[in-house]
């Protein structure tokens, strides 16, 4: 052989001992340690607390404080829960938050969609301020406009009735709502849209048959959002309700206080079970539309 092509030939140099570490079965492991570790604290940081709460509404009131702490209850019992669930001003609120964020949540699919198509669909002068304008409204704090919006509901008799918590939520559910599905509306092809008129259907007929049932994931991840956000808001129900009949599941927590505990004692078993029973709803809700859910959040991500 000559030496040009053994000057031409490939050098192999050996593979460095961090390489090989690498390729190796229990290499990839230790490379992927701390991955794994920094995924199980985010999972106990997030878990803990609801943990916490499980594990509070399990155990009787005189062992919530024994010394050493009890991570497991050793003698579960059901009293705080049936305590909870035979509280009548606490099953008024769950009726109270449901029909408040139901209410919610349709009235702003039902808006949001309606301005989506509009927004998303239609060109006009002014279509980016508007956009704008309604993002710009999220950036508020909901203490900010509390003066105003108590004055409001005053005038217009709402006041300590469920319509006032309705329509106050609603100022921040929909500009959210109408962001999220004017992005999904603009990422639908135009010859639907064109093929549905040569066809002869109407601008209705065109939102309410071709184009709504295509945005069904954004329908669904902003509806939860905006339900989420409903059922758990405090400080407008705090503002707007007095009447224990009508309160909410966030009054009806802290009313546990007030209602069932005494001057030096705060019954802890009972607000955790309630906070678990207030909870599970919601929990229920993500796991039966996650596969909505997470195809709403994609698609957002993506074409938005």
């Amino acid at each position: 052989m000559s030496a040009a092509a053994e000057a031409a030939r490939p050098v192999t140099r050996p593979a460095s001992r961090s390489r090989r570490l690498r390729k190796s079965r229990f290499g990839r492991f230790l490379f992927r340690t701390p991955f794994y570790l920094l995924v199980a604290v985010i999972i106990v940081y997030c878990l803990f607390p609801f943990y916490w709460a499980i594990r509070s509404s399990f155990m009787p009131e005189a062992d919530l404080f024994v010394t050493p702490l009890q991570y497991f209850p050793s003698q579960p019992t059901l009293n705080n829960y049936r305590d909870v669930l035979s509280a009548s001003f606490f099953t008024d609120a769950l009726l109270n938050s449901t029909i408040v964020a139901a209410s919610v949540t349709l009235l702003s699919l039902a808006i949001g969609s309606t301005a989506a198509f509009v927004l998303g669909r239609f060109r006009f002068h002014g279509r980016s301020f508007v956009m704008y304008l309604m993002l710009s409204m999220t950036m508020f704090p909901q203490i900010a406009i509390l003066g105003a919006l108590y004055t409001m509901i005053n005038a217009a008799g709402l006041y300590d009735k469920l319509g006032a918590l309705i329509f106050s939520y609603l100022i921040f559910t929909l500009p959210f709502t109408i962001w999220v599905l004017t992005s999904f509306m603009r990422t639908l092809p135009a010859e639907l849209e064109e093929a549905a008129y040569v066809d002869g259907a109407t601008p209705l007929q065109v939102f309410w048959k071709v184009l709504l049932p295509l945005i069904a994931p954004g329908l669904v991840t902003t509806g939860l959002l905006a339900f989420i956000s409903a059922w758990n808001e405090y400080l407008y129900a705090l503002s707007f309700i007095q009447s224990p009949s009508n309160y909410t599941v966030p009054l009806a927590i802290t009313s546990f206080v007030s209602k069932t505990g005494s001057a030096f004692a705060v019954p802890w078993g009972q607000v955790m079970a309630a906070t678990v029973i207030v909870t599970l709803p919601l929990i229920l809700a993500v796991l039966i539309l996650q596969k909505r859910i997470i195809a709403g959040l994609t698609a957002g991500a993506v074409k938005g």
